[in-house]
């Protein structure tokens, strides 16, 4: 499939085993395409990657002399480090990153390989990737919608809300039963947001806090200010945004309170 594409799209794809360089180089040559290659480096999240230095350099010359491949460059996410809490921890943990993403774009050099792509970098830390002159291609996302986990990190300024993007993905949700004077429940549970990160924020309305969250309901608890009315809207603020959007067969956009487009999400369901 991913030989296939690569005829009428630019392919790109990450290695970080011998094996995979195989099979890609394999497909690539019976289907009579090239496929660019790129090292994804291990920065420590302790998910995909070979170490950096040494070992991804020796991937990287094994990609670039695969029939069929060509080599690209280097993948250097950390994602561990986008909801670090505190703007220090972030710093860090990119300074750390660099150092690694530099001798391995070094020992590429020094083989012969120049890198046109070094990806990586997320919402939380964008900043610090672009300011170390090593990467050059930013894969942020999330700043597009914004989620509770990202607003709680803090900021340069120590303040532990990150407000350099708004909120911009909501689930409406209706008022279905107000039993009690500090309760009322609304139609929208985990089949509506992702709960991985916590319970939903409500948006614009202080003194509303979603709990007990089930299938199809949420609990919300009246904190302070008036007891919402049966029936009426509230706007949830999902604690992650990605398996939210996956749980929806379209967007709703909302211009100064109308509705102005309906867009499909058109990978819906879809593993990658």
């Amino acid at each position: 499939r991913l030989a296939a594409l690569a005829r009428v799209a630019t392919v790109g794809v990450c290695f970080d085993d011998p094996a995979q360089v195989e099979q890609a180089s394999r497909a690539a040559r019976d289907y009579g395409v090239e496929i660019g290659g790129v090292v994804e480096i291990e920065l420590g999240m302790n998910r995909c990657g070979v170490m950096p230095g040494s070992a991804a350099v020796e991937l990287g010359k094994r990609i670039a002399g695969s029939p069929g491949l060509v080599f690209k460059g280097i993948q250097a996410y950390h994602g561990t480090a986008q909801h670090m809490p505190t703007h220090r921890e972030r710093v860090e943990a990119i300074a750390k990153a660099s150092e690694a993403v530099r001798v391995t774009r070094d020992g590429l050099a020094a083989a012969g390989l120049s890198c046109e792509i070094i990806g990586g970098a997320g919402t939380g830390t964008f900043r610090q990737e672009s300011a170390s002159g090593l990467w050059n291609e930013l894969q942020v996302g999330s700043y597009a919608f914004m989620d509770t986990d990202y607003a709680v990190i803090g900021d340069e300024h120590g303040a532990n809300r990150y407000t350099e993007f708004e909120h911009s993905l909501f689930v409406l949700a209706t008022i279905m039963s107000a039993p009690t004077a500090d309760r009322v429940v609304v139609d929208a549970g985990l089949k509506s947001y992702s709960m991985e990160k916590g319970p939903p924020w409500v948006h614009g309305r202080a003194g509303l806090e979603p709990y007990g969250v089930s299938d199809e309901h949420a609990r919300v608890r009246v904190t302070s200010g008036p007891k919402p009315r049966l029936g009426e809207k509230l706007m949830l603020i999902p604690g992650h945004c990605d398996p939210t959007i996956n749980l929806h067969d379209w967007y709703v956009g909302i211009r100064n309170g109308r509705v102005e487009a309906l867009w499909p999400v058109s990978a819906r369901g879809a593993s990658r």
